[in-house]
């Protein structure tokens, strides 16, 4: 990616989050998409693990329902991070990383 290809405008839209980026491309990412591909550690090490059919969710996750942002915050000129309604902070979502989860709407 271009080191100039910054986000123009970022919205929330529906169920995600659409991006204006400064070549004209606008993207869409859903929130979904967006939490299940946090780059953090601890969730790349949970992506390496087998899915647990047994697992019992926590309260929290319970009282969360669907992921959605809390808050996102600029991380100098590379990258957001999303603070989600379950709790869950530490993924720090590098401007590459969102661009290649962007849908581009029809």
């Amino acid at each position: 990616m271009a080191a100039e290809l910054r986000p123009t405008s970022l919205k929330r839209e529906g169920d995600g989050l659409k991006i204006e980026w400064s070549d004209g491309v606008v993207t869409s990412v859903p929130w979904k998409t967006l939490r299940a591909n946090c780059p953090c550690a601890t969730c790349n090490e949970e992506r390496k693990k087998p899915a647990d059919p047994f697992r019992i969710l926590t309260p929290q996750e319970v009282a969360a329902g669907a992921p959605a942002p809390v808050a996102m915050t600029a991380v100098g000129y590379y990258a957001y991070q999303i603070r989600w309604n379950d709790g869950h902070d530490t993924g720090i979502y590098p401007l590459e990383l969102l661009r290649s989860l962007g849908e581009r709407p029809a």
